[in-house]
């Protein structure tokens, strides 16, 4: 038996030899970049639910009838985009615009409605945050006659956030004590009624660090722990404000330019790294592929090619590290720009394949210790991402093909020979030294 093994090691490095050049970066083909940082540590993940995509009218009754369906894809925490009563003044259509915090958008339903569905959520073992919009309201809304709760030009009147083209909504002023007490107010409002569990907070680094810090502080003295709040910004500093998730921006930029063959997995690994640098235990950076605000210009087709590229977009930015976060319509691979100002109908059925590699993946996500509590390596081969989670004696190995071209590289030197089982169809084979992915295609090893 040691002999056989002597000879399968040697005939193995003679392969390596003969494989050189075969990656399409064939000087870094097995080049190990140095560790990224840390493991996911996480089990949450998100589903962003539009609710104009679910129904034209009481689409909150809708979403509670898709709730086996939303947890079936892995989900542990609902984020429903914003449910108020929207502006019309010099409004363009957007549920960013709030005419009254503590006013349910009649199209979606009643008040009933809304703790049916939370309660049901929580029945089904899923948390459920709203989405926060504390840096403005609309023109319309009551708390405009007080102007001293708005920010203002040199001449006194009240102003859009500048910089920012929302012409449609008036800055609030964070120096004026009865407004930040109003929205403190109207933060409870919704726990202590609805019984949510925390909030998604729009333009997160709009709002002063020190009203987040109390907010945070006086949410969590309600809800405990169960709190959970999520900040659309990119600042390290929002996690000293109390946040358990913020954004990772720039790596789903850095994702996009990657399979848009503007940038190099390299920078994809870096960036990675430097939104983790110095970021607390137990706090995360949101992973996306998508989103309602990149799906409203692009769908995930659109952006990364094809199906294919989609799904293989989504594996990289799931399971590199971070927490997941799925948009209602990119598991069924829905095709065409997705506005969040206006209704659209959404075939649920009309991709159950599709449907299903997305609940498989979670799956692996949500039941992987290794995943869980393994430390990350990155390697670079070329356009193909290869990044390995160890953890003890087991591991797993991720390889995504990033391009519309069949790619033969060469597996991490480290990793060639390893008995793996491959998690998505149930195989178990042993790592070859070089490899051909299929256009987009991915690979998922547990180490035997």
């Amino acid at each position: 038996m040691k002999f056989r093994n002597c000879l399968l090691m040697i005939f193995s490095m003679l392969l390596l030899h003969l494989f050189t050049g075969c990656s399409d970066d064939s000087g870094k083909g097995m080049e190990d970049l140095s560790p990224v940082s840390g493991n996911i540590g996480n089990e949450v993940v998100l589903y962003e639910a539009n609710p104009r995509v679910f129904a034209r009218t009481d689409a909150l009754t809708a979403i509670t009838t898709r709730l086996d369906e939303i947890k079936a894809l892995g989900t542990t925490v609902l984020w429903l985009m914003p449910l108020y009563e929207q502006g019309v003044q010099n409004a363009v259509g957007s549920p960013y615009c709030v005419k009254d915090y503590k006013k349910l958008n009649a199209e979606y339903g009643t008040l009933d409605d809304v703790k049916t569905l939370v309660a049901e959520a929580h029945g089904k073992g899923m948390r459920v945050i709203f989405d926060w919009v504390a840096n403005h309201t609309s023109w319309d809304n009551a708390w405009i006659q007080n102007k001293a709760w708005y920010t203002q030009d040199a001449g006194g009147n009240i102003i859009s956030p500048e910089g920012m083209e929302w012409t449609d909504v008036a800055d609030l002023n964070y120096d004026n004590a009865d407004m930040r007490a109003a929205m403190l107010e109207a933060m409870k409002y919704w726990i202590e009624t609805v019984d949510i569990d925390g909030y998604r907070c729009d333009y997160a680094e709009g709002v002063p660090h020190d009203f987040w810090q109390q907010a945070i502080e006086e949410l969590k003295a309600i809800k405990g722990d169960e709190l959970l709040m999520l900040a659309e910004g990119s600042e390290a500093a929002l996690f000293a404000d109390g946040f358990d998730l913020v954004y990772g921006w720039n790596f789903a930029q850095e994702l996009q330019d990657v399979f848009a063959g503007k940038s190099k997995l390299s920078a994809l690994y870096e960036v990675h790294n430097q939104e983790y640098k110095g970021i607390p235990a137990g706090k995360q950076r949101l992973r996306y592929s998508t989103n309602h605000d990149l799906a409203a210009e692009k769908s995930p087709l659109e952006t990364y090619k094809n199906e294919r590229g989609a799904m293989a977009a989504f594996v990289i930015a799931s399971m590199l590290g971070g927490t997941p976060l799925i948009y209602s319509s990119q598991e069924i691979a829905y095709d065409s720009p997705l506005s969040f100002f206006e209704y659209k109908s959404i075939d649920w059925n009309s991709n159950p394949d599709y449907l299903s590699e997305y609940k498989q993946l979670m799956q692996i996500y949500k039941s992987s210790v290794t995943l869980r509590e393994g430390t990350l390596k990155t390697y670079e081969t070329g356009k193909v991402a290869s990044f390995y989670y160890k953890s003890g004696d087991k591991g797993l190995l991720v390889m995504v093909n990033t391009t519309d071209e069949p790619l033969t590289v060469k597996a991490p030197i480290e990793r060639a020979g390893d008995n793996v089982k491959n998690l998505m169809t149930g195989e178990v084979t042993t790592l070859p030294i070089a490899l051909t992915l299929e256009p987009y295609q991915y690979y998922i090893w547990e180490k035997e």
